[in-house]
């Protein structure tokens, strides 16, 4: 069997033409495809940003009670600085340390999640550089998921509440930290007890930050009147009975404004991370756009290549036979 020049290259323009056209529906499909990822990253933009509002309000809400739990115990310690306390008594010679993650129980949040597993293994150098044993409670499911998946051993668990913290929570995780560290070393308590949580700069800021809440150091000092003299307080039943339900008040305070500056954070931080997977979806939509633009026009212009090809032959036909 034998071909002709003319028949080979006219296979050939064919293959060519049937390659273009694949190309162009791939293209096109995958316009599609990004489009509607795109569509769904600015849904989940809108829904932490009007996420972010509720947070912020909430964690607002929440410092006038922490403000005045703070000046109630700086009053009662100003008054009364004989009055002992465990969760005031350092324990130099403690062997481990009581760590809490407070991470997210959804993803799509940029570094948020990582941000805060790395300054917790950066945290466990620095006890292990003391001699002391970190030992782990987690808040959220991104944390826990990783401490399962690396077969590292938890002490506490909490999930599916990362976005709305509520008091009982934060109540819940205190009471827990609060018995490990009043539990003796030598029966497996923790003389420490530190919080890695997202503090809420602004819409664009969050920054990773790590406190110790235990041994409590009260940061705020009650101010003195006008005249320079404290006030006289008395208390009922008595100083230590007060004081105990003060403190263990405070620390539950500073971990329900913990957690909610982390629930702002995280708002934040996804909606950061929608709103730059949209302009990248947005971005790549355009240059999939101009190729599939060029390979139409290359496509046209092989048409219309065949239309005159097509009449010019049959002009040379029409020719030879007269």
């Amino acid at each position: 069997m034998q071909f002709s020049a003319g028949s080979v290259t006219g296979a050939a323009f064919v293959g060519h033409r049937a390659v273009m056209g694949a190309e162009l529906r791939q293209l096109r499909s995958r316009i599609r495809s990004i489009r509607s990822t795109a569509k769904i990253t600015r849904a989940q933009e809108l829904i932490a940003t009007s996420k972010i509002t509720k947070a912020q309000a909430r964690q607002a809400a929440s410092v006038p009670y922490a403000r005045q739990i703070t000046r109630a115990v700086s009053a009662l310690l100003t008054h009364n600085a004989h009055v002992d306390h465990p969760l005031l008594d350092r324990k130099p010679g403690a062997t481990r340390a009581a760590v809490l993650l407070v991470t997210s129980d959804r993803g799509f949040c940029g570094g948020y999640n990582s941000n805060v597993l790395r300054a917790g293994r950066q945290l466990s150098e620095l006890l292990a550089a003391e001699g002391k044993e970190p030992v782990y409670y987690v808040c959220g499911r991104r944390g826990v998921d990783n401490f399962l998946f690396n077969r590292r051993p938890l002490a506490g668990q909490w999930t599916g509440r990362s976005g709305e913290p509520s008091y009982a929570l934060a109540a819940e995780i205190g009471r827990l930290l609060v018995e490990a560290f009043e539990t003796p070393d030598e029966e497996g308590g923790v003389g420490e007890v530190h919080v890695v949580y997202t503090q809420f700069v602004s819409m664009i800021t969050q920054r990773t930050t790590v406190r110790r809440i235990l041994p409590l150091e009260v940061e705020e000092v009650e101010a003195l009147p006008e005249g320079g003299v404290a006030a006289s307080h008395d208390f009922e039943p008595s100083v230590g009975d007060v004081l105990d339900a003060l403190i263990h008040q405070y620390v539950h305070g500073r971990i329900w404004n913990m957690l909610l500056e982390s629930a702002a954070s995280e708002h934040a931080a996804r909606r950061q991370a929608m709103m730059a997977a949209t302009e990248n979806a947005q971005e790549l939509i355009f240059k999939l756009s101009r190729r599939a633009n060029e390979a139409r026009q290359a496509e046209i212009t092989n048409e219309l290549s065949d239309i005159v090809g097509g009449a010019n032959a049959l002009a040379e036909m029409g020719a030879d036979t007269e």
